[in-house]
């Protein structure tokens, strides 16, 4: 009798081991390529699931390669939302894959009327002919484009759980986006019309240029890729141009290497500073730049403190 009640709690324990286990393999997995994307739609899933990142915040979107583990979790999950226009170069065949195996993958910036790389009217002699093909996909450095977004992630859940509350989540996290646009249009409008130029490491705020009336005047590295190579003439003209133009700043990125930049400020002494934004990814925890809204604000008060000084 001792035996079979053992064997009795033993089988309890099992059933509700296997029930725990199953509950847990049904929960949804959502797949975002970057840290910036990954909290917005973890904004909206919250307590419905879960959200992983599958390019770090320490790496280049444009040179991710995935391992196999993130492999793995890319092809297991419920719904992957992925920037596209080639930002995640690298991680391009891994997609295709998941989308042939009918993981559904949600792709952003083509629904989100995006701009044509911009080029500039400086450009580097030996640049390729099509550096500036095609179209940018840096739109979430646009916050009303990222509010516009949250509908597309509600509609993409909502094919998987129809009976999510999707829609009303979203619209909660867009309406805070479209009070951090306010609160950045606050924080720029200071910058006197003859300070609104831009120098960037490589061609990566477009859409932040044209939302709060901004020119890029030039970029360090050419093209929409932080991987150009520009030559030491390129260097010394871009030196020239900042000179002639009065540009006292380049902006460059926390996950690109600020060696180039340097290099031009070096050319113009004390006139010129470089700061650092957060473009690709978000920052560490304590950074305040750890969220989408964080990193949106502290890139509004570092080019708002460069361009004013």
């Amino acid at each position: 009798m001792r035996y079979r009640t053992i064997l009795s709690i033993l089988l309890v324990f099992t059933l509700i081991s296997g029930c725990a286990s199953g509950e847990a393999g049904d929960e949804l997995t959502v797949v975002a390529t970057t840290t910036i994307i990954g909290d917005v739609v973890a904004g909206i899933v919250g307590d419905a699931g879960s959200v992983d990142v599958l390019i770090d915040g320490q790496a280049d979107p444009h040179e991710f390669s995935p391992s196999a583990a993130e492999t793995a979790g890319v092809l297991s999950a419920d719904l992957v939302v992925a920037n596209g226009l080639d930002l995640e170069a690298g991680a391009l065949s891994l997609l295709e894959s998941a989308e042939a195996d009918g993981v559904p993958v949600l792709y952003l910036a083509a629904q989100l009327d995006p701009l044509p790389f911009r080029g500039d009217e400086h450009d580097h002699e030996e640049e390729d002919e099509d550096a500036h093909e095609g179209d940018d996909p840096h739109f979430w450095l646009d916050p009303v484009r990222m509010a516009a977004a949250t509908d597309l992630i509600a509609d993409a859940l909502a094919e998987i759980e129809p009976e999510g509350d999707w829609s009303e989540r979203a619209a909660s996290v867009q309406a805070d986006l479209e009070e951090l646009h306010s609160e950045i249009e606050q924080v720029l409008a200071p910058i006197p019309e003859d300070r609104r130029k831009l120098v960037t490491n490589h061609e990566a705020l477009g859409y932040l240029a044209d939302r709060y009336g901004f020119e890029v005047v030039s970029t360090v590295i050419p093209g929409g890729s932080t991987m150009g190579e520009p030559s030491a003439s390129d260097l010394a003209e871009l030196a020239e141009l900042l000179r002639a133009e009065d540009i006292r700043a380049i902006f460059a990125e926390t996950t690109s290497p600020r060696t180039l930049a340097e290099a031009v400020a070096a050319e113009l002494g004390d006139s010129v500073r470089i700061y650092d934004l957060y473009t690709g990814a978000l920052g560490s925890p304590g950074s305040g730049a750890d969220t989408y809204a964080g990193m949106m604000r502290t890139n509004a008060n570092t080019i708002a403190e460069a361009l004013t000084r």
